[in-house]
């Protein structure tokens, strides 16, 4: 009976190889201390999930360590200052993020309130910047947190800078899905309809469904540079005091700014 490896060679095809597996364990490292929410996680958890020896993974740990990328702890290892450092200079090199700070502090409506930026990674929304504002809640998305694109308002007002394929594609995946905060289900067709009242209305809104207690109000950001990714602009607003006037209050506020945010250049081409 022909093996596995043996139908391979004689497809003339080999096996894909790591060119760099040291590089892709530290990363790995990296991932798995990202995804434990700011537990440490010790030399043996780290080893024994990524099925390496203790050895190489203490050098590995060694290595992120001196470049600040994971620093020690008396549980184990955690995230490093360097990552932050980073996370800013990716975030700052889009013309977006950095003009974002002074537009919203200068917003009567919109300076004393949670505001973030994000961006479309995949079916995720990313969260990049974040503008803590003065109001006496705290709350919303962590910055380099993700959540799913199809159930946020910041994810929904994404999820509108795509085309039809793009769409379908995204729905197909993540479809139908349920809320962890109340458990419900989310189809297809519902989003769509979601969808079609924010392009309508202006701005994207999430009632509660992706974050308990907590009204999220979302606007697209037109890309500066063709390379660009998808990016939204969005604020959390407590449920209690989400009333109709204050949503629709923020949600022109954020159109403002997202209008300011614009590349003039891109807009005279597309009158043009």
């Amino acid at each position: 009976m022909t093996s596995v490896n043996e139908a391979v060679e004689e497809s003339g095809e080999r096996p894909s190889r790591d060119p760099a597996p040291a590089v892709t364990r530290a990363l790995a490292i990296l991932g798995l201390l990202a995804e434990a929410e700011g537990r440490s996680l010790s030399l043996s958890e780290l080893a024994r999930t990524l099925g390496i020896a203790k050895s190489s993974c203490a050098n590995l740990c060694q290595a992120l360590e001196d470049g600040e990328m994971i620093r020690r702890t008396s549980e184990g290892f955690g995230l490093g200052r360097r990552n932050a450092e980073l996370g800013g200079a990716y975030s700052v090199q889009f013309n977006q993020v950095r003009e974002f700070f002074g537009l919203i502090s200068s917003s009567p409506t919109l300076r004393g309130e949670l505001v973030q930026i994000a961006m479309l990674d995949g079916a995720e929304a990313l969260y990049l910047a974040r503008h803590e504002g003065r109001m006496p809640y705290r709350f919303g998305a962590p910055l380099g947190s993700r959540l799913p694109a199809v159930m946020s308002a910041a994810g929904n007002a994404l999820l509108l800078s795509l085309d039809e394929e793009q769409l379908a594609q995204i729905i197909g995946k993540e479809l139908p899905r349920r809320s962890n905060v109340d458990g419900h289900e989310l189809t297809g067709e519902e989003l769509r309809e979601r969808l079609a009242l924010a392009r309508e209305r202006g701005f994207a809104l999430d009632d509660g469904r992706s974050t308990s207690g907590v009204m999220g109000v979302a606007v697209p950001l037109s890309a500066w540079s063709p390379g660009d990714p998808p990016l939204a602009l969005g604020t959390a607003l407590p449920m209690d005091q989400a009333d109709p006037l204050r949503i629709a209050a923020v949600g022109t506020a954020l159109r403002e700014v997202a209008a300011r945010l614009e590349n003039p250049w891109r807009q005279r081409a597309a009158r043009g």
